[in-house]
């Protein structure tokens, strides 16, 4: 059964139209949409954040295994929420190591990318697959530059939102000209994906291997704008959530990335929003790719991330870089505070009910290092989830951090001492915290236990 198109769903009228009768037709279980289900417990959210070309380790290290930690200098913001965040160490994706480009894009799915490879399903992805039948979006994509975070399970990468008044309206406002016509517009682009697949499916039959495989992943975005488009159409009857002046004030603006900290807050905010709402529970945010993440002129910073990382030794680019890390952590704090101070429908403080992973694909960006990535596990203690310690699986398996031996250090980042500390494990765990009912999860070998 596919909960997202919906189409074993019988509509009512249409029923009485075909008995060519008014009489009062019950209401059957076929004609009750899935997004109109009782919601009998409280709704379990996820957030993922990904800052690009890794940390400058030297700074960004904690040294000490379980909860008698101390925090560096770029994790300091986060100190207040210590009993609400696991920092973690030591996990790599073995399907990125020795890729530069492809650390982002296998950041939330574990995937193998390559000539023989095509990416797998992204972690929020699988948890839209049992969230998404409540809400009136399955998920929310917002990136600074580059594509999103989230991939389907055809490996087609979603598209991602930029500006943040573009986000408020698709999440809070009325279509432009009413419902009526938002309707029309959405069985107009129906009928046109509809028309497109019958020609795709005439033209296979006269292509070769490798135009089949193209068209495969041309037929799979179809179908996704396919799903998506039948989605809106079927929520359209269904009222927005009413948003209070203060925080349409808060976050209906129209801020560039050149403000990036009013940037990132304002980003916040809106996933902030949207899961207070409920109008998604899954939310990606991506602070830009490995080739272009950009710079920060408020504090000084006019070099770009990937600059910074590739600092080749030069003391001010690691400074900058510490500084640039420090920043973007501050802005995550920042999302930590607002879910704890926000409450849910229930009256809930959202942060014991969204989990929040936080990190990079790489760890040592001037060497393209990318094994023991840094890494923040955040929130879901109405989960069941237990924090105030620093999660460490390098331990047991080196002879300890040598901060004050760069060449040292930088080879932990660059090649895992603990081969099966995968970070699929912690995705893992996310999806079955989430519902996701299963055992694997893209490279995973076990769970991680919090």
């Amino acid at each position: 059964m596919n909960y997202l198109s919906q189409s074993w769903l019988i509509n009512r009228r249409h029923a009485l139209r075909a008995m060519g009768t008014c009489i009062a037709l019950p209401m059957l279980e076929c004609m009750t949409p899935l997004k109109a289900a009782e919601k009998v417990s409280t709704p379990k959210r996820s957030a993922f954040i990904y800052l690009a070309n890794g940390v400058h380790s030297l700074n960004y290290q904690i040294t000490e295994p379980g909860k008698e930690y101390e925090f560096s200098q770029s994790l300091k913001p986060l100190e207040k929420h210590r009993n609400a965040i696991t920092p973690v160490s030591g996990l790599h994706h073995p399907g990125s190591l020795g890729h530069h480009h492809n650390c982002i894009n296998v950041f939330l799915t574990g995937g193998k990318i390559g000539a023989a490879h095509r990416n797998t399903i992204s972690v929020d992805q699988k948890m839209a697959e049992i969230t998404g039948q409540h809400t009136r979006h399955p998920s929310l994509e917002v990136a600074l530059t580059q594509g999103s975070l989230a991939w389907t399970a055809d490996g087609v990468q979603l598209p991602a939102m930029r500006q943040c008044s573009q986000i408020f309206a698709s999440l809070f406002e009325e279509p432009k000209g009413g419902i009526d016509a938002q309707r029309k517009r959405l069985r107009r682009k129906a009928s046109v994906l509809d028309d497109n697949l019958e020609e795709v499916r005439r033209l296979e039959k006269k292509m070769g291997k490798a135009d089949k495989g193209r068209m495969d992943q041309y037929l799979t975005s179809v179908r996704e704008a396919e799903i998506r488009t039948r989605r809106a159409d079927d929520w359209l009857d269904t009222p927005l959530p009413k948003i209070s002046d203060s925080d349409r004030k808060r976050t209906n603006r129209k801020v560039t990335k050149a403000q990036a900290g009013d940037y990132f807050r304002t980003v916040y905010d809106l996933m902030v929003l949207a899961f207070q709402t409920d109008v998604t529970r899954v939310a990606t945010f991506s602070l830009g790719g490995e080739g272009d993440a950009f710079a920060i002129p408020e504090i000084g910073i006019t070099e770009s991330r990937h600059q910074l990382s590739h600092h080749g030794g030069d003391e001010g680019y690691m400074e900058k870089l510490t500084n640039y890390d420090t920043f973007a952590i501050e802005q995550y704090s920042y999302f930590l505070s607002r879910l704890e101070e926000t409450k849910d429908l229930s009256g809930k403080s959202l942060l014991g009910s969204t989990m929040s992973l936080f990190g990079s694909g790489m760890s040592y960006g001037h060497s393209h290092g990318n094994a023991n990535l840094p890494l923040v596990f955040a929130g879901g203690s109405d989960l069941g989830l237990k924090h105030g310690s620093h999660l460490d699986f390098n331990q047991g398996h080196f002879d300890g951090y040598t901060l004050d031996k760069p060449g040292d250090h930088y080879r932990l980042c660059s090649r895992p001492v603990n081969s099966d500390a995968h970070m699929s494990n912690l995705l893992l765990l996310m999806a079955q915290q989430m519902g996701v009912e299963t055992e694997q999860f893209g490279d995973s070998n076990q769970v991680i236990a919090i």
